[in-house]
This record gives C-alpha cells, sequence and structure tokens, in this order.
C-alpha cells in the first residue's frame, strides 16, 4: 500500500472487510493489522507512530495525526483486539464480513472495528480535504483483557504528538452520548489451606470453605449497597451500586478432605464517584482478616492476591468539550451512563476529555454471528462526515 494517493482511498466498508480479516484475537498478535494500517495511512502522508509493548514483542499500539501539528486535536480511539471464536456456531467465517438482512456479520464489526473502519476513514478524509483543526487517531490493543493496553499508548501519544483535546471512544452505544461508565479491578486470589480427614476438619484449615467466606462476605456487601440510598451518580447506573463478583473458582482435592489449595477471582465495578483505593482497600482488609483467623489454627496457610486490572470510571463533565461536540454532531441530549468500562475513563484521567460514542450494540459484543446493522454503520459513517465538516471549516 506504499505510495498510495488519492484514488487509493478506500472506503469505510472496504476499511471493515481489511480490519476484519485480521484475526487479532487478544492471545494473538495484532502485527499484520498494525503493520497494514501503517502503510496505508503513511501512503497519503499522514504521520503514525507505533508503540510495540516490550513484554509483548509481537503487539502494539498505533497512534496517527492528520492536520496542523498543533495541540486541541479531535482523537478517535478504538482497539485492535477481538474475543475468540472457540466454542461458538458461527452460520459463516467470523473473519470475513459477511452481509445478509441489513447487518454485516463478522468477528468486531461490532466491537469494535466497525467504529474502527469509520475512524480511519475519516483520518484520511479529513487529511485530503484539509483539516483546520488536527485529528488523531489512537488504536491499542488488550482492551478484551481489562483495558491494559491503552494507559501506555496514551504515555507514548504525548511524547510524539500534540496533545489532543477531546476524545471520542467509539465502543457500541448505538451513537447514544455516553458520558459515564463504572470503573472497577479484579483479584485473582489463592486460599492455602492445611489438610486433613474431614471427620476431623477443625484441625485442618479448608481453602474452600475458606475462599467461600470472602465470596459469601462479598454477597452480604452487595446486599447492604443494593440497601443504600444511591448518591446522586450513582442514581445514574443500573444497578445504582458499587458491585462484587466472583465470576470462576475451583479447588479441593475429594470430598473428604479440606482442601488444601482453591482459586477464585474476585472483582468489583464502582461507580464513578467512589474511589478505587477504598474498594481495593476494603477488599484486602477483609482478605487480611480471613488470613490472621486460618493462621491461628495453622500458621502456614496463607491467601495470595495478585491484582490483574484496573479500569477507571469514566465521570461526567461539567461543560466537557468532548460531550458537547458529540452532541453536536449527533443530537442527542440524553443522558446516557453504562456499567461496563471502557478506555475512556483511562484518558480522562490523563487529562482528556472524554466521552464514549459509537455505532453498534453492546448486546452483539462478543457473541457468535456478531453483527452491526448496516443502518449503525451508516449512522456512524454520517457522523464521522459532520465532524470532517466542522474540523475542516
Amino acid at each position: 500500500m506504499k505510495g498510495a494517493s488519492m484514488t487509493d482511498c478506500l472506503s469505510a466498508r472496504d476499511i471493515l472487510d481489511r480490519l476484519v480479516s485480521f484475526p487479532t484475537v487478544s492471545r494473538d498478535t495484532n502485527l499484520p493489522l498494525v503493520h497494514w494500517l501503517q502503510d496505508y495511512l503513511e501512503g497519503h502522508g499522514i504521520e503514525v507512530h507505533r508503540w510495540i509493548d516490550p513484554d509483548q514483542p509481537h503487539k502494539a499500539a498505533l497512534m496517527a495525526h492528520a492536520g496542523p501539528r498543533v495541540e486541541g486535536a479531535v482523537v478517535l480511539s478504538g482497539h485492535s483486539d477481538v474475543v475468540p471464536v472457540d466454542g461458538q456456531d458461527w452460520d459463516s467465517d467470523p473473519f470475513t464480513v459477511v452481509e445478509r438482512d441489513g447487518k454485516y456479520f463478522g468477528r468486531g464489526t461490532c466491537d469494535m472495528k466497525g467504529f474502527d473502519a469509520l475512524a480511519i476513514w475519516a483520518l484520511v478524509e479529513g487529511h485530503h480535504r484539509g483539516l483546520r483543526r488536527p485529528l488523531q487517531l489512537a488504536l491499542s490493543f488488550d482492551e478484551e483483557l481489562g483495558c491494559t493496553g491503552a494507559p501506555p499508548m496514551i504515555v507514548e501519544m504525548q511524547k510524539v504528538l500534540p496533545k489532543g483535546s477531546a476524545v471520542i471512544v467509539g465502543e457500541p452505544s448505538m451513537m447514544q452520548t455516553v458520558t459515564g461508565h463504572k470503573g472497577g479491578q479484579t483479584f485473582a486470589i489463592e486460599v492455602w489451606g492445611h489438610e486433613v480427614h474431614s471427620s476431623i476438619m477443625h484441625t485442618g484449615v479448608s481453602a474452600v470453605m475458606e475462599a467461600a467466606r470472602l465470596i459469601q462476605w462479598a454477597n452480604e456487601v452487595n446486599e447492604t449497597e443494593a440497601a443504600r440510598a444511591p448518591s446522586e451518580m450513582a442514581a445514574m447506573f443500573d444497578p445504582p451500586f458499587t458491585t462484587l463478583h466472583t465470576g470462576m473458582i475451583e479447588g479441593g482435592t475429594a470430598q473428604n478432605i479440606t482442601a488444601r489449595q482453591c482459586r477464585f477471582d474476585l472483582g468489583f465495578r464502582a461507580v464513578p464517584d467512589q474511589p478505587h483505593d477504598l474498594w481495593r482497600q476494603r477488599i484486602l482488609g477483609r482478605i487480611a482478616e480471613v488470613e490472621q483467623a486460618m493462621q491461628t489454627i495453622h500458621p502456614e496457610t496463607r491467601i495470595d492476591v495478585d491484582t490483574r486490572f484496573g479500569v477507571p470510571g469514566l465521570r461526567p463533565e461539567t461543560e466537557g468539550e468532548a460531550e458537547a461536540l458529540v452532541r453536536a454532531l449527533t443530537g442527542d441530549n440524553g443522558s446516557h451512563v453504562v456499567s461496563y468500562g471502557t478506555e475512556a475513563g483511562q484518558f480522562q484521567q490523563a487529562g482528556y476529555s472524554a466521552v464514549v460514542c459509537g455505532p453498534g450494540d453492546i448486546a452483539q459484543a462478543h457473541q457468535a454471528n456478531e453483527f452491526i446493522t448496516v443502518a449503525q454503520f451508516e449512522a456512524g459513517h454520517a457522523f464521522m462526515r459532520r465532524l470532517i465538516e466542522r474540523l475542516v471549516a
């Protein structure tokens, strides 16, 4: 694609086909996609930078800048990775876009290569039309593994590009203006007990039953939080409170042996006005209490905690630039928040004004036969055309 000219400009639909054809499942490399995209953008004279993860050299983020090299760009933010298709029953090749019944089927069409394709189209279109205000693209990796690829990308962006001022994170929102979302953190917990025959269980420590104490504590916290009168910000969410959750657990040797080991995860999704540190310390404090009680029976027992990831919430901004821009482009004046996390909170934490707005329905994300409707893709395209008109005016 090097040496591309105006006649080589791909349509948004063509770009979608290219992006989906790269099987960028989070456990695998995204470099072929990044290399193709870098060649395509540089072929149009657009400034491109890559950041390769030193701990995962098979993965990279891509950052691009079009228009005058000044601060204040609008940043279009997406991620390149998708979730696996293993065990899912697809009616067509997941990595080939298939159009039928007014829908584009394919892994990532909704989450979120549909937006990525539109953002890439807009960057090239704006570049050739002569942007007066800069436009940037930020394409991360490992979003599906807990938004772990965005923070180092954001740091690198500020080293190599003039800082943008309004970030549009294109997660599927049905083109609604989402101004807030919950944040969260997940802990991998490993309980080490002491094995004895279950007939004398009082002399041993069951890792499974001690893990159950922590999980039941999480249930009780959820009940308490649900009964509490929500703050004004919390009331915007469904559910209107911070939640604790365990999704996986395994351990034990046999029914008649107190379990030596038990592994489980414990995470929280916090409303944006509750500090993560508060919930982190609350969880770690309860773990320490259970561990201390275990060690009164057998000192060698313990609980190991590994912090897997943390995603900050997105707080609605007072007179936020990103919100005002997206509302002007969509005409959407409603109040919208979501309970899942995105990279928007990470951009906001780094000093950007941020909002979530993208085509497609989040209900389709990660599903077999994932799709974005043609109508939603076209709505996203119309949004990008209006954005370009504003930036070249």
